[in-house]
């Protein structure tokens, strides 16, 4: 058996990775020594840690060994609560954020809310439905945290001129109505998408607010970091200083202090 996870939004036959799934039975043995060690060494080296796929700690997706494919998988037990328990007892309340995308069940938001882990939303995936959708900022809580897009999406202005066929699982009909829908909601015509994005970000309630270089340099898709599922031309992307400028540093600064996110405890432009 192998690892991947099931039919989503990115592969209509999921994604086969392949490599081999933990033997949980031998690490509740020693008290998950190397999780512990493994979250100690990643926390010296920074602030707060994701850990991806997070729903896997609750049931992970195991695929017979000889398949081509994550369709005929199955979800198994994982051991989640203990483990978290015994990495919160050996070190302390844990700076981390617990990407909670694809499949997640009520017992997977159960674990996350029990240790208090933020969650995530992606700005990209808040058109696909209704104003009911969580990922649309006005239906989130303060403790998530939100991204333009991840390394999973296109770069935003990709997603936004992306057209049906060129490795999308959308139609024609169903980018033309998230396009749509984004321009109304986010009451601009699209000029500089990335913009809109990055300040609808930073104005939400959330948290915190991740919003990749790509997308601060309005790059499209040539600049992707990722393609899930596949396993060529990814992570080449390289931001050379060049690419920087005064007015990228001065147009974030005005965003970042206009919606409070200085980090510290003092509002701006009062008017007393």
């Amino acid at each position: 058996m192998v690892a991947g996870v099931p039919p989503d939004y990115f592969s209509e036959t999921g994604q086969y990775w392949g490599n081999p799934l933990f033997n949980w039975d031998q690490m509740v043995a020693d008290g998950f020594q190397w999780w512990i060690q493994r979250v100690q060494s990643a926390l010296q080296a920074v602030d707060i840690a994701r850990i991806d796929h997070f729903r896997g700690f609750v049931a992970c997706w195991e695929i017979p060994g000889g398949d081509q494919t994550a369709e005929r998988g199955r979800w198994v037990d994982a051991p989640g609560r203990e483990l978290f328990t015994a990495i919160r007892n050996a070190l302390g309340e844990l700076p981390i954020i617990a990407e909670d995308l694809g499949v997640i069940t009520p017992d997977v938001e159960k674990l996350r809310d029990d240790f208090g882990f933020p969650g995530m939303r992606i700005l990209q995936f808040a058109f696909s439905s209704d104003t009911r959708n969580i990922d649309l900022p006005h239906n989130y809580r303060q403790n998530v945290v939100v991204y333009t897009g991840t390394h999973d999406n296109d770069t935003t202005v990709g997603w936004f001129n992306s057209v049906a066929g060129e490795g999308s699982t959308r139609t024609a009909a169903q980018i033309e109505c998230e396009r749509e829908f984004c321009l109304k909601y986010l009451k601009t015509e699209g000029a500089e998408i990335h913009w809109d994005f990055i300040r609808a970000v930073l104005a939400s309630v959330a948290s915190i607010a991740v919003i990749p270089m790509q997308d601060v340099l309005g790059l499209g898709s040539e600049a992707r970091m990722n393609l899930p599922n596949s396993t060529a031309g990814n992570w080449l992307w390289r931001l050379h200083s060049e690419d920087l400028s005064e007015d990228f540093s001065r147009r974030l600064r005005e965003l970042t202090e206009l919606y409070g996110r200085l980090g510290n405890d003092e509002g701006s432009e009062r008017c007393d």
